[in-house]
């Protein structure tokens, strides 16, 4: 793709290359500097820069109107054709886009650039957005403890990856916690409270955000802040209840309990979310013999499974822990270490391998084999890039295990927005996914190359990206159809508790969805404490208009914050919720292409209708019951913690506008590791 000329944007109809200069047309035939301009070109260059503008402006709509009525005045012009497949995958109608891309790449633009592109967006429609869940991991790149001699880190023991594409290393061998970026250099560097850590094993990140570290030799846990501040320890030496003898690795529960493996003590120690000792398990009862080398543990709904590297056995426990059963066979592993649950099943480390274990039949599967070299593999943590985060502690080196398809396929890069109006200071915004819609979350200005007409733009400059982001703008749809009628108090306590968790952050909107959708309140979220029914305008009806409130909701959130989500109040079974106006995936999309998450609060038990279903399952967000025993404090804090792989840049041009005339083309290269994507578009400079 890096030797895509630059005549994918030079090679424009005379209509946009407005300039008195030798431009080239779509065929790459030349033009005469003294051409005259029909009457048409004039006309469909208006509406071309109108239809531009419109989109940079997240009216979609609008802008597939401006760019079909210049298509009219010029029907075989490809680069309108290119731009009104934009507007139509951003306006969620991809069917549409596809036509119009198809009809440009077969008319000889665009390239391999644009043909990466038609292939990945029919591939998403056709497969969805998710990967399949067994497939083998590959190397996409390493940290190694060691560069040029220097030493950074020494036995790596456990990885703890951040929703921002950062991750902290428990470094074992030289007491500190190290936070790497996703290119592998070092950020922070904490060596614990003044007498420091004494050989940290893991680290996890509790519910509330802050830090818990195992300290092995320490006998002991030490609470950190969310930034590796520390707060305070948790447990001292002994064999009583809280005490701790050679603790290892941790896990916590929905209810914030804290589980530790006690090595020494050849059980499982459990505290509650303040660090307060409930009790432990793990010794020999009935059939079961009791714990010889407790290592790995992971909490799963209501089972707690550990792995015992004596016995080389996986063992299920419930919540009270009381043995339920061995997963596998005696034998299975040969030094089984950390285990995460992480797509329906549990990862767990063994020797030199990396191994995926059902949690209900104990099948296996091998995502990761480091080799023959001495290797020891203790932990494997998912990140927010779907990657799979490898601390080989004998190696010295921290991998980046990717999956193979997505190392062969590279990086999806779109540039979404582009503002001039401060001309010739331009602001990028830019949109980076891998293959399957997975957001690129964690990079940095080196890890960008912008070009202009394939110069190198100047003062180039990284503003921000939306992963750091602490607030979200929420849109609540409330279900005005009448099977929620007996749900009332549900529905307020819902709509408060979502408001409160927004911490006066934020705009809050509520959508109620009645036979016409409308908008009840736009403003602050702490400004609903007294929320009631009552007040909404919308009455009930006997079919709500699912489709069109989501589509009102979404539109309110095209240009709202970064972080942006739907948060559907609704009864689960048979609810009354309409599909008639937007089929599902064009809804699907819209959200997707958006990056609209969806969530939906269910106020019974019972399964979502089929269409319901379907929207929640082909976006991104989570289904939360409303008398869940956690509350739903969490809803806002999974939108925001959702990955979100957008970037803003800024740099200073030096193309010529011709009075804000010319069309000035725009190329961007985003490279990580070994993958890399590109993207190629165009905006105007203001009129003068």
């Amino acid at each position: 793709m890096k030797k895509i000329t630059a005549l994918l944007f030079t090679a424009v109809f005379s209509v946009i290359a407005l300039s008195a200069q030798v431009t080239t047309d779509d065929a790459g035939l030349r033009v005469p500097e003294d051409r005259i301009r029909t009457g048409n070109e004039g006309f469909a260059s208006e509406e071309f820069r109108r239809g531009v503008q419109a989109y940079y402006k997240g009216a979609f709509n609008e802008a597939i109107v401006q760019f079909e009525k210049a298509l009219a005045y010029l029907p075989d012009d490809n680069l309108i054709l290119d731009w009104l497949g934009k507007a139509y995958y951003k306006a969620g109608l991809e069917g549409s886009a596809l036509s119009y891309w198809n009809n440009a790449s077969e008319n000889g633009y665009g390239g391999l650039l644009l043909e990466n592109k038609i292939e990945i967006v029919r591939e998403r429609r056709v497969t969805g957005d998710s990967t399949d869940k067994i497939m083998r991991f590959s190397e996409a790149g390493a940290f190694p403890g060691t560069f040029q001699g220097n030493l950074i880190f020494s036995g790596p023991v456990s990885v703890q990856p951040n929703y921002d594409g950062t991750m902290w290393v428990a470094a074992y061998n030289t007491n500190e916690l190290i936070l790497l970026n996703q290119n592998g250099k070092v950020v922070n560097r904490i060596e614990g409270p003044l007498n420091g850590f004494d050989r940290p094993s893991d680290i996890i990140r509790l519910h509330d955000g802050n830090l818990l570290v195992s300290e092995h030799a320490g006998d002991r846990l030490a609470l950190l802040n969310s930034k590796g501040g520390f707060t305070k320890y948790i447990g001292t030496k002994g064999r009583k209840l809280g005490e701790l003898v050679g603790p290892l690795y941790l896990a916590q529960d929905y209810l914030e309990r804290i589980y530790v493996t006690d090595y020494g003590n050849r059980r499982i120690d459990v505290y509650d979310k303040d660090g307060e000792p409930v009790f432990f398990f793990g010794g020999s009862s009935g059939d079961f013999a009791g714990l010889k080398g407790p290592t790995g543990i992971a909490v799963v709904d209501e089972s707690v499974y550990v792995a015992d590297d004596q016995t080389g056995n996986i063992y299920e426990f419930d919540r009270s822990g009381n043995f339920i059963r061995e997963l596998v066979e005696p034998g299975t592993f040969k030094k089984p270490e950390a285990i995460k649950y992480w797509n329906g099943s549990l990862i767990v480390c063994d020797s030199n391998r990396v191994v995926s274990v059902d949690s209900d039949s104990g099948a296996l599967f091998e995502y990761v084999r480091t080799g023959n070299a001495p290797s020891r593999v203790t932990s494997a943590s998912p990140d927010v890039n779907g990657n799979v985060i490898v601390t080989d502690f004998t190696a010295n080196e921290v991998y980046v295990m990717s999956k193979v398809q997505e190392l062969v396929g590279g990086l999806f890069v779109q540039i979404e927005q582009i503002d001039a109006s401060k001309f010739p200071n331009v602001t990028v915004e830019l949109r980076v996914e891998n293959r399957h819609r997975q957001p690129v979350v964690g990079l940095q200005e080196q890890n960008f190359y912008l070009t202009e007409n394939m110069r190198p733009v100047s003062s180039l400059k990284m503003l921000g990206a939306a992963s750091n982001n602490t607030d979200a703008d929420i849109t609540i749809i409330i279900d005005r159809s009448v099977n929620t009628s007996l749900y009332g108090q549900e529905i307020e306590s819902s709509v408060k508790e979502v408001a409160a968790s927004m911490n006066g952050n934020g705009t809050l909107r509520i959508v109620a969805a009645g036979a016409i959708p409308a908008v009840e309140y736009v403003g602050r979220p702490d400004a609903l404490g007294d929320f009631s029914l009552a007040a909404l305008k919308t009455k009930q009806t006997s079919s709500a208009a699912c489709d069109l409130a989501l589509r009102l909701a979404s539109n309110d959130l095209i240009n709202a914050a970064k972080k942006r989500g739907i948060v559907l109040i609704t009864a689960g079974t048979d609810n009354a919720l309409t599909f008639e106006k937007y089929n599902l995936a064009e809804l699907s999309s819209y959200m997707n292409n958006n990056s609209i998450s969806f969530s939906v609060i269910q106020l019974d038990q019972g399964a979502m209708g089929e269409e319901l279903a379907y929207v929640a399952d082909s976006t991104t967000g989570d289904t939360y019951y409303v008398f869940r025993p956690q509350g739903l404090g969490d809803v806002v804090k999974d939108i925001i913690e959702l990955p979100q792989g957008i970037y803003q840049l800024s740099y200073t041009s030096a193309m010529s506008t011709n009075f804000g005339t010319n069309y000035l083309p725009l190329e961007a290269e985003v490279y990580l590791l070994n993958r890399s994507g590109r993207d190629e578009t165009g905006y105007f400079a203001p009129l003068k």
